[in-house]
């Protein structure tokens, strides 16, 4: 049986960005994050994933950034990183949007998908 502990839509306003200009106001990223639990289902709160420890770490990354992260790709990096030593965990995914992402016209939406699996 696999369980899944996971965390969707949450918005973020923050000042990352490759270009310069998306430095000086926030704008919004959207994250999922999805983990799967190594033991399937377990009653103790302390021997699982509590969701409330995957808003706790996108705000680590987001907020307390020494700079301004140019790529989706690394957040969603920074936030395997941040999780994947709890033994409890066999694999992560975490999703990034970013609705106001400067594209050349309208339309589409810019999403980053990783994915994580312990070996």
């Amino acid at each position: 049986m696999s369980v899944k502990v996971g965390l969707e839509r949450y918005t973020v306003m923050a000042k990352h960005g490759y270009y310069p200009h998306e430095h000086e106001q926030d704008q919004p990223f959207v994250f999922t994050v999805w983990a799967t639990l190594e033991h399937g289902i377990i009653n103790e709160l302390d021997q699982t994933l509590n969701y409330a420890d995957l808003q706790t770490v996108i705000d680590e990354v987001m907020f307390n950034s020494s700079s301004p992260i140019a790529l989706m790709e690394s957040m969603a990096q920074r936030i395997i990183e941040a999780l994947k030593d709890n033994l409890r965990l066999a694999s992560l995914h975490v999703r990034i949007e970013k609705p106001e992402a400067p594209l050349p016209h309208e339309g589409g939406l810019a999403v980053v998908e990783v994915e994580w699996q312990r070996n």
